[in-house]
This record gives C-alpha cells, structure tokens and sequence, in this order.
C-alpha cells in the first residue's frame, strides 16, 4: 500500500450450485491465499455464496438462510485475515429480494450492495426473482446480521482510515453495461477503484466486448476496475461461464485471465497516486462531494506492497512492435505537418539544418524531407550543412554526406576551425584548456553559420534538440538550443532511436545502412577531440547518465508528478538485473538537480510540435519558474526504502 500501490485480486470459486456450504469452503480457501499474497481488496464472482445459476431456487427459503449462515461464517473466518473481501449471495428485505455484494472486513460485514441494473432479455431473467437496488430509493436501509445493522444501498464509498485516495466502491455485473453505470456517480463521488463481481457468460465475441468494456471504463472514470467473472463449475443448463477475469487502470490492462484458464488469483497493484495525479491535472473531471453517499471507513494496515505488475524501462516506447511500428509513423506525420505549416506559413524558401551524422538531426532531417515532399517542393530546398571541427570524427562526418546524398537534399560542408580558432583569440580563450568555453564556442559557431545561412537563403533553422536534452539542459545556450522551429523537442532520445530503426526497415537499400551505422554511433556532441584511434572521445551517456534511466525518470515526473523515492521504487523494479540500486539512485540525483538548474533554458525554447502526453514547451505543458529550488525533491530520496 505504501506509495500508492493497492494490491488486487480477483478470485475464482468452484461453485456448487446451490450448495453454500461448500461454496463457503471454496471461498475461505481464496481468502487464505489472498491474505498469504497480501491483497488488500479481493473481488469475489456474483452471488458466489449460492451460485448464479440457482433461478427459481431463489424463492426457497431454505437457500435464502443458509446463504446468510453461510455469509456469517465467511466473515467470522475473515476476523485476523488482511483483506477486503467483496463476496455476493441474495439478501430478503422488505418481502423483496435483492442481488448483493457483502463488503467484509476483520469480521465485520461492513456493508450490502444491492445491483442496480437487472438483466431479462435473452438468457438472462433476474428481473423473475430480484429487485433492483433503486427500489431502495432514499431509505436508510439495513438488515441485521449477527446482532448488527448492516447498511444496504448502493450509495455506499469504502474510504481506508489512512490514505486519502483509497476508495472503492461496487457495482455488480450488468451495472457495467447499462447507460449510466453505478461507478459514474462513485468516482465522481471520490472513488478510485472500482470492484465488480459478475457473472457473464460466455459467447462469441463477448471476451473481447468485455474487455473493451472495462479498459474503456477505467479511462473514462480515470479510476482501478477489477471485474471478477463466475467460473465454469457455474455452468449449467444452456449457459456456460469461463473465469474472465480482468484488472485495469485508466484503461490499461494490468492483468487479465482468458477464458477457461484455470486460476485461482489474478492479482496485481492499482497506483491510486497514479489516478489521483490523473484526475488532478484534468482539470474536466467531475469531483465533488455528494451528501447522499454513505462513507464507510475501514482500517487496513499499511504494508509494503511486492509489485508484481510490469514497468516498462522504456516508458514512452510501445511494447508492441505493431504498435511501435505505427506509433513511430504517427510521430513523423505529427513532427513534418508542423513543419509544413511552418514552412507555408513564412514563405521559407529552404529549411536549414545542421547535420552532424548523430541521431537527432538525422530525424529531423527526414522529418524535413517529409514536409518538402508534402508541400509538393523539391527535396533540394532542404539546405542540410556539416560543420566539422575540433571533435569531428571521419565516422559522423562521412555519414552526415552519406544520408544527405540518400535523401538528396542540398548538403554544404563549412569547416569551421578557423573560424572558432579565430575566435578563442578575441575572446582571449587558451585552445589548450578544454572547458565549457572551449565546448560552447564551437556549438554557437554553428548556430551563427546555421542563421546566417537562412537570412541569405531565405529560409528557417530546423531545431535538433529532443526533449530529453531540454530536460537535463544538455544544450548549449543561444547554440543548438535556438532555432526557428524544434521539430524534435518533444521527443525522448529512446524514442528517437525507434522511429530511426523504423525509417531504416521501411526503407532497405543505401539510405537504411547509413541510418543503422548513425543508430550505432555513440551519442556525443563531439566538442572534445576524438581519441587517438579517431574515435568519439566525448560520450553524452558518461557524463550525464543513461538516457534510458533519465527519460524514465522524466516519464514519472512529468505525466503524474511522482516523489523521486516512488520513481527510484518503480526504476528499481523495472530496471532489475540492469542497474543496481546505487546507479540508479546516482542518476536520480543528477536528473533533479540538472531538471531544475536549467529551466532556464526551457522557458524560452522555441516553437516545435507536440507529440506525446508528456513535454516541456512553457506554452503548453509544463510551466515552472527558472529559480525553483530542488531541496525538497532531493531531500524526499533520503525516505527510500
């Protein structure tokens, strides 16, 4: 539960129909496991107590009261057990019969949720025996178990003592499906996860129907779902039900168990932090207090919580490789329709580019090909220019002319030595000392050539710089960080390897070996001269970090504003056999110092399109003061665990 993290489940209970003494067996033995797993909330199938399928039996009494006995002994069981437990059976109230989820906790059934929506079409016929939750009106219900009054409605939110956040509710089965579902008002109420004991048969077409159905309520409601399905052993007559189990959260699939495979627990961690920061930045949705909702609180000790779930190391890169594929040419349409309208919009006659043979302008020089192709102009209005110096090596320097000769586009190499040599005179800078002087001078040579270059050809500067370098700063000021337009500012380094591997497959021939030998190529703004063998002296990785660990941690920080010890738990967790705790801690503590120290150069950033959820433009996503102090931040890193 610590950081946010809510361990769920969904359990399966080989049903006896209509025999509730063996099915409460069944249900304390997935007690037992859940407590041994430390799940906070298990989720049990609809009317599990006595099994869906019971119809007309439902009528009898002799059902009706040892569901209830049946009821008490599973709570009595439950007394010195860990988790919440969600289990269903029929509950008599007012000579009505309702279809409800008892909400049990160390030995106390906190609460009866009555289903509100009733399914009597096709195979279904609740309507038969049931009432609906809503016939409870405004009424104040409850009926008395074990010498206690237990709350029955469906205007009920579960809140835990201690975390703010964590609140559930229920709803039950065709309550997902109707028009205006129980969860809308629950979350809109406070409630971030969701629990729903079902009992959906299966057909053609239902499974991937109902998993549509959960993803998408789980976005739209920005809330956990946890959707437990009614097993075989309910399957009866002409009905046939497969254990569909489904975890979600805002509409990701944390954990799903197909139909008829057999399971006992599908588990895993909802981030309630996660759903919380989502619904705090959107600013669109609904929180407000609802007086006719009944709070229920629950003690539940606050454990550390073993994540089980995956954490991908690369955060902003698809998994799929279908959708990586797809996702990297949506990216390239985004990146060269900005630029077109730029390019339309000024009356360019060239779009100018400096080339280095690296990754970042090789992207943005396809990213301008694509713009010249679309606006139906030839490709040699792309003004690509090399600027060799100090640090240049023959490996970038042959295949920035490769790749300009591949996409053939004007290419222009101006050595610029002299020109900076010339410089280190005025400036008084000794060549011999290898500062940031040293480094700079070289970087704003080129932006000079670069903008000068554009007044006398009547074009723009095309900007290079991707969004993890905005990040840590690792730009040189009124060098490389200036352009007229950053084509690539909004897109992490690790994905920008992607969608360069994608050109490359797409495209075969020369132009896909020159992009796999740039994709080889240590990253390296080749400032420093190379080593003696002629080789990059100067590598990005070791002296600011793996960009891999520094676009995870932006990942975190930006999209839901994570403390860096939560960040440091989930890097440990993904990162697990590739870094050790120390390195990634190392790193952590450079990415906050250097994202606060050098906003400064982000608050002015130039224009560039918007691709992903997560950038650093100050006139969309991300407005922070250029002085902002990163005490706190660092200060939170000496709480991990």
């Amino acid at each position: 539960m610590r950081d946010g993290f809510i361990k769920v489940a969904a359990g399966s209970v080989n049903i006896t129909v209509a025999d509730t003494a063996a099915n409460a067996e069944e249900i304390k033995n997935r007690i037992l496991e859940a407590d041994s797993a430390g799940v906070n909330l298990l989720v049990l199938p609809e009317l599990c107590i006595t099994g869906y399928t019971c119809g007309d039996l439902f009528y009898s009494d002799v059902l009706l009261s040892s569901a209830l006995e049946a009821l008490k002994d599973i709570s009595r069981f439950t007394a010195d057990k860990y988790p919440v437990v969600v289990a269903s059976l029929p509950v008599k109230y007012n000579y009505k019969l309702f279809n409800c989820a008892a909400v049990i906790h160390r030995g106390v059934i906190l609460a009866l949720i009555p289903k509100t929506h009733l399914p009597s079409y096709s195979e279904f016929y609740e309507k038969r025996q049931f009432s609906s939750g809503v016939e409870l009106g405004g009424e104040k219900a409850s009926v008395r178990i074990d010498g206690r009054d237990v709350p029955l409605g469906n205007r009920v939110i579960f809140r835990h003592s201690r975390l703010e956040s964590y609140r559930f509710g229920v709803e039950v089965c065709e309550d997902l499906w109707a028009q205006s579902p129980p969860s809308e008002a629950l979350c809109k109420a406070g409630c971030t996860i969701i629990a729903n004991p079902s009992a959906s048969d299966e057909v053609i077409g239902k499974e991937a129907y109902r998993r549509l159905l959960t993803a998408s309520t789980s976005a739209r409601l920005i809330c956990g779902y946890i959707y437990c399905n009614a097993g075989p052993y309910e399957s009866t007559q002409d009905m046939v039900f497969s254990q569909h189990h489904l975890i979600c959260e805002n509409g990701s699939m944390l954990a799903e168990n197909r139909p008829f495979c057999e399971v006992n627990l599908l588990s895993a961690e909802i981030d309630i932090e996660r759903i919380a920061s989502e619904r705090h930045k959107m600013t669109s949705y609904q929180s407000v207090k609802d007086n006719s909702f009944t709070e229920i609180e629950f003690d539940q000790e606050v454990r550390d919580t073993k994540l089980t779930i995956k954490i991908s190391r690369n955060p902003f890169v698809p998994s799929d490789a279908s959708l990586l594929n797809e996702r990297a040419e949506t990216i390239l349409q985004i990146q060269s329709n900005g630029l077109r309208k730029r390019l339309g919009h000024t009356g360019a006659k060239t779009a100018v580019i400096g080339v280095s043979g690296g990754l970042d302008s090789c992207l943005a020089l396809l990213v301008a090909v694509r713009a010249m192709d679309m606006l139906g102009r030839s490709r040699r209005d792309v003004l690509a220019v090399s600027m060799p110096c100090f640090g240049t090596t023959a490996r970038t320097r042959a295949n920035a002319g490769k790749l300009c000769a591949c996409l053939g586009v004007s290419f222009r190499e101006i050595d610029i030595t002299e020109a900076v040599s010339r410089h280190f005179d005025d400036i008084g800078q000794d060549p011999g000392v290898r500062d940031v002087t040293y480094e700079n001078c070289q970087a704003r040579e080129r932006t000079q050539v670069l903008m000068d270059l554009s007044n006398k050809e009547g074009g723009i500067v095309i900007g290079t710089g991707d969004l993890s370098e905005l990040a840590l700063g690792w730009a040189t000021y009124n060098g490389d960080h200036m352009s007229m337009y950053g084509v690539n500012s909004s897109v992490p380094k690790t994905l920008v390897r992607y969608i360069i591997r994608y050109v490359a497959e797409k495209s075969g021939g020369e132009l896909a070996a020159v992009l796999r030998d740039i994709l080889d190529t240590p990253v390296s703004p080749e400032l420093l001269p190379a080593d003696d063998s002629g080789n990059i002296s100067q590598k990005t990785e070791d002296i600011v970090g793996p960009y891999e660990l520094h676009d995870f941690f932006l990942y975190y920080t930006l999209r839901f504003g994570f403390a860096p010890s939560k960040i440091f738990r989930l890097a440990k967790h993904a990162y697990a056999g590739a870094y050790d705790d120390e390195t990634i801690l190392r790193w952590l503590r450079v990415f906050i110092k250097r994202f606060f120290s050098q906003q400064f150069k982000r608050s002015c950033m130039p224009d560039g399109p918007k691709v992903g959820s997560a950038t650093l433009s100050p006139r969309g996503d991300w407005r922070m003061p250029s002085d902002a102090s990163c005490e706190l931040w660092l200060k939170d890193l000496e709480n991990i665990r």
